[in-house]
């Protein structure tokens, strides 16, 4: 498989239908000043409503261009946008839904499951609006979907490692977003957990979303992903 290159082309105006839904140019990102870069000019171009596999291995830098993606890291050099908008400047961030790696939450918080799906809402709330009925019908949708309806009002440090995956993904669900950027969200997951996520995945790419994953998962390139980007030591390879 052959990763996107970014062009240099011009960069398509703001919310116009032909940026693509991620566009790197040349990035580099550094978790603190000073720090060898964790990415060393990378590109990357992923056309709305595609596929795109980021793989490598521990510590290649997948991680570091979701983060960066969402905003978590800045870019020390070239230019990284969403649909158009650099990732500094994104105007609708609820268009983009991130699903870190599991280890990376508290799951000791006192919280639902059905909780923390509807903390996929929040971006289309904003500080004062309260959720409401149809808010609460999507998480519930959302839920279902990850077959998790029956843990609802289980807290989430009950959960298994795989009912947290499918949890999480049911939070970027209930988010209704565009693009989804997922960290490794098949990663030491149950055979049932798996059948799940990629079923739900197969779902989203027929509804027209775009999805940018971290994976491990190479012996299903060909059949769940368009293209993929090798990443090897913070850059392409």
């Amino acid at each position: 498989m052959i990763p996107y290159r970014a062009t240099r082309n011009k960069i398509p105006a703001a919310g116009t239908a032909s940026a693509p839904a991620l566009l790197a140019e040349d990035v580099t990102v550094s978790y603190a000043d000073g720090d060898t870069p964790a990415l060393k000019g990378v590109n990357l171009r992923v056309p709305v409503g595609s596929r795109v596999a980021l793989v490598g291995p521990n510590g290649a830098g997948k991680s570091t261009l979701l983060k960066a993606a969402v905003g978590l890291l800045p870019v020390t050099r070239g230019t990284l946008s969403l649909f158009g908008q650099p990732v500094g400047r994104f105007a609708c961030p609820q268009r983009m839904a991130y699903l870190p790696q599991r280890g990376e939450l508290d799951w000791h918080f006192p919280l639902s499951v059905r909780k923390l799906v509807l903390t996929g809402r929040y971006g289309h709330l904003g500080w004062l609006r309260r959720p409401g009925a149809r808010d609460w019908a999507i998480a519930d949708q959302a839920l279902a979907q990850m077959q998790l309806s029956e843990l609802a009002e289980r807290q989430i440090s009950q959960l298994s490692g795989g009912q947290q995956q499918r949890a999480l993904l049911a939070r970027a669900l209930a988010q209704e977003a565009d693009l989804l950027l997922l960290d490794e969200p098949l990663n030491a997951v149950d055979a049932a957990t798996r059948s799940v996520v990629a079923e739900t995945l197969r779902v989203l790419h027929a509804q027209g979303k775009t999805i940018i994953a971290a994976t491990h998962e190479l012996e299903h390139l060909e059949t769940d992903f368009d293209a993929a980007l090798y990443l090897v030591d913070g850059r392409e390879t």
